[in-house]
């Protein structure tokens, strides 16, 4: 299935039916009054979070939603019967937006959430509800309410405890598949993987988390570089982070200012990412010439206080550790 992470949709609740203005006219009744019914209220429109959805593909197919209007009101003190309201499903994760201003109307970020986005319109009284012992033949009744209208912007942030972050091609893809049964594109290449993934991963007896890969940053990626900021939002609801380091000579890159240039990226676009726990796993640790530049890094992350492994997503080396501790790392973040 394709994934697409963000839809601009309009929505519209119902509008009300108007009141009747009637009266009744009956053989030896001359004076019969007035009889015209109430309208019918419009439907709301409803959002609920629906966990086997993952994607917002829906909505590049259908962008107008509107619900049932209620039907007006008639003679002989019938009301109209009330609009139905519509209900549209969403994955969980998602963030409703105005699409003008950018003001977060709802985040939906757990199962079966209901949220009444737009209140449908009232309906109209007939000329019924408007007589008194003063006023007994009124000729007017109320027009029905209209239903609210938005313009929205639908985003969808993935739920995941632990997000995997780092440079293109540094292994992000086959660490994922190689501790979960998630099976992304893996290849030789920058931007092998163009969205992202989940996968869940098991740790100890019986726990688990769900883990996510993050399609790679580059140093401006806040500024559009690259993938830019599309996927970033993705990583704004996990506890910890895998800073995965790319250890291969073939690189041409420095595995320290990688570190630095990933972390101002995440502190660029979102201040409170920088101060999220983070481990580092320097990968491709299986490469003889690899090896040469582990002393130096194991130091200079000591100095900072950040947890280090020493990994081969490809081969398994030191994988379980891996996942042991991040996992009693989500565990704390949990009951904290």
């Amino acid at each position: 299935m394709k994934f697409i992470d963000e839809a601009l949709i309009s929505v519209k609740a119902g509008d009300g039916g108007r009141g009747c203005v009637s009266f009744r006219r009956e053989k030896y009744v001359p004076k019969g009054g007035p009889d015209g019914g109430n309208g019918g209220a419009g439907g709301s429109l409803i959002f609920i979070t629906e966990e086997r959805l993952s994607s917002l593909l829906d909505f590049r197919y259908r962008r107008e939603y509107e619900a049932e209007r209620g039907e007006h009101g008639m003679g002989s003190l019938c009301s109209g019967s009330d609009g139905l309201d519509l209900v549209i499903k969403l994955p969980v994760g998602t963030v409703v937006k105005d699409a003008d201003t950018g003001e977060v109307i709802a985040d939906l970020a757990a199962p079966g959430i209901e949220f009444v986005c737009c209140k449908g319109g009232r309906g109209g009284k007939g000329n019924a509800h408007f007589a008194t012992s003063t006023h007994q033949t009124p000729r007017f009744a109320q027009p029905g309410e209209a239903g609210e209208s938005k313009k929205l912007k639908l985003e969808l942030k993935l739920l995941a405890d632990v997000g995997i972050v780092g440079f293109p091609n540094a292994g992000k893809s086959t660490l994922i598949s190689s501790v979960s049964a998630a099976r992304p594109k893996v290849a030789d290449y920058p931007f092998t993987t163009l969205v992202p993934h989940l996968g869940v991963v098991k740790y100890g007896e019986h726990d688990t988390f769900v883990m996510a890969d993050i399609p790679g940053l580059i140093e401006g990626a806040h500024e559009g570089k690259g993938l830019g900021v599309k996927f970033l939002k993705h990583i704004e609801r996990t506890r910890i982070f895998i800073h995965l380091l790319d250890l291969s000579p073939m690189t041409g890159r420095n595995p320290i200012d990688d570190f630095v240039a990933v972390n101002r990226e995440l502190e660029a676009f979102n201040p409170a990412l920088a101060k999220r726990p983070q481990v580092v796993a320097l990968n491709k640790a299986d490469i003889t010439e690899a090896r040469d530049v582990i002393p130096e890094l194991l130091k200079y992350f000591s100095v900072l206080g950040i947890k280090v492994f020493v990994i081969s997503a490809a081969t398994g080396q030191g994988l379980k550790d891996l996942v042991n501790h991040v996992g009693a790392e989500v565990m704390k973040t949990k009951m904290a």
